[in-house]
């Protein structure tokens, strides 16, 4: 059985991953640039200042993608491109790089797909305040309106913010994604707080831009798999994916935290006793603000994990990854049925269509004697993914599309260049790109529509 018709199969990137040209044409910096800039911070000591080169070498990326039969590619919007300061004067050759791009795919047949926010937020903004500033709506509604106006004639699919997750319990709460920052709880609500206003603005602010307009959001989290069939066990799964854990276990990985007022126009229950004498005053008056309507519910998922009904005062308990658990080159387990569990529970609480907007493997690849790049174990991973995935949809789970990624090997955050994740391979010195065994693979998988999986 093949997926359902119009399937969006797909590939993603990142502006900071991707684009290099860090410091030209009038571009801002980003917390990034900072961040790769201080000692220890990056496992390769290296910065994204070049990365894949995308900004100068976009036109031949976007072809070697259409040879590859993708139709479908989310990137992202570098924000202090566009707007060196955050906010106010617009940077004219950073947004005209954006139109070109989105020209150049439909000239190639493929269909656009920009996300607002991943993670380059300009560093003008946090240094005056960044997400703890109450301006930050306004800063993010006026960023969109700027955006949406230049593309969204050609462009009419967006994703808001990419998993507000890592931004804010890796950027602010761990310190180990930019800005690098170990703030206090109550900081780390008011920032989500401020960011899910973001959110909601953003929304709107497409709405009443970009005509036929179709928007989603883009958190993670790692979907809860029962142990057994039984109804105990899938009762769990739900507390272990949706529940708020207690101070000290790091809110911001929270799924339903960070989704519920977005979609529900609620924070959960479980939460506001935990968390909600941290909430700003009046803060039941933004709610309105916050839950916007959306067309599609997105999330970003490589990995999940077991649980099973248990005596405590959660009601579920994780079972370990038995020991020898195959992970990929990262360090994750590898868990298809998290693309069964996921859609299902997520579709169950917020009742949207599904997109997965990330999924993919980090490899060992190498250029091979042949001049090739054999990556069997990728192949069987998307396989045994995709297939989980197919369920879901046999099952009745509303799934649109799924974006592997990435597209290219590119700048993996805190480990630099040391992980690939790409279908094409990229030589850091030479920026020569080579479609790995997994890119053609994934050229049939699309072109069938799933059916030769």
């Amino acid at each position: 059985m093949s997926f359902p018709k119009d399937f969006l199969w797909g590939t993603a990137t990142s502006s900071y991953q991707i684009e290099g040209a860090a410091f030209e044409d009038g571009k801002g910096a980003s917390i990034w640039d900072d961040y790769v800039r201080v000692p220890g911070n990056i496992n390769d000591h290296s910065t994204g200042d070049v990365a894949c080169d995308h900004y100068h070498r976009f036109r031949e990326d976007v072809r070697l993608m259409a040879e590859m039969g993708i139709r479908n590619y989310r990137f992202s919007i570098s924000w202090p491109r566009v707007l060196p300061e955050g906010t106010g004067a617009v940077n004219e050759a950073g947004l005209q790089f954006y139109s070109d791009l989105v020209d150049c795919l439909l000239e190639n047949g493929i269909r656009p797909f920009v996300t607002l926010y991943h993670w380059d937020l300009p560093r003008a903004l946090h240094l005056r305040g960044g997400w703890l500033n109450a301006d930050m709506p306004t800063w993010f509604e006026e960023y969109t309106r700027v955006v949406a106006g230049r593309l969204g004639d050609r462009v009419k699919d967006y994703f808001t913010i990419n998993e507000p997750q890592c931004i804010i319990g890796l950027g602010y709460g761990m310190g180990k994604h930019a800005p690098g920052l170990r703030c206090s709880t109550r900081e780390l609500v008011l920032m989500m707080h401020n960011l899910l206003r973001s959110h909601g603005r953003s929304v709107k602010a497409l709405r009443e831009t970009v005509p036929s307009v179709r928007v989603g959001y883009a958190p993670c989290g790692d979907p809860a798999i029962p142990a057994t069939d039984s109804p105990a066990d899938l009762d769990a799964c739900r507390k272990a994916y949706f529940g708020v854990p207690p101070e000290g276990k790091h809110l911001g990985w929270s799924v339903s935290w960070l989704s519920d007022p977005a979609i529900l126009g609620a924070y959960p229950e479980d939460g506001l006793r935990l968390y909600g004498h941290y909430l700003p005053e009046g803060w039941e008056k933004d709610m309105p603000e916050i839950c916007q309507p959306l067309d599609y519910y997105a999330q970003n998922i490589y990995r999940g994990s077991v649980w099973r009904a248990a005596d405590n005062p959660m009601g579920a308990e994780r079972v370990p990854n038995p020991i020898g658990t195959p992970r990929t080159a990262i360090g994750w387990p590898i868990s298809p049925e998290a693309l069964y569990w996921g859609p299902r529970l997520l579709h169950e609480r917020y009742h949207l269509p599904i997109i997965i907007s990330e999924n993919g493997m980090s490899c060992h690849d190498v250029i091979s004697l042949d001049g090739q790049v054999h990556d069997p174990n990728r192949i069987d991973y998307v396989h045994r993914y995709l297939l989980a995935l197919r369920r879901a949809c046999e099952d009745g789970v509303p799934v649109l599309g799924y974006f592997y990624w990435s597209f290219l090997d590119n700048f993996e955050w805190g480990s630099g260049y040391d992980e690939r994740f790409g279908l094409v391979h990229v030589d850091y010195q030479t920026q020569v790109r080579t479609p790995k065994d997994s890119c053609l693979w994934y050229r049939g998988v699309m072109a069938s529509n799933g059916e030769k999986l």
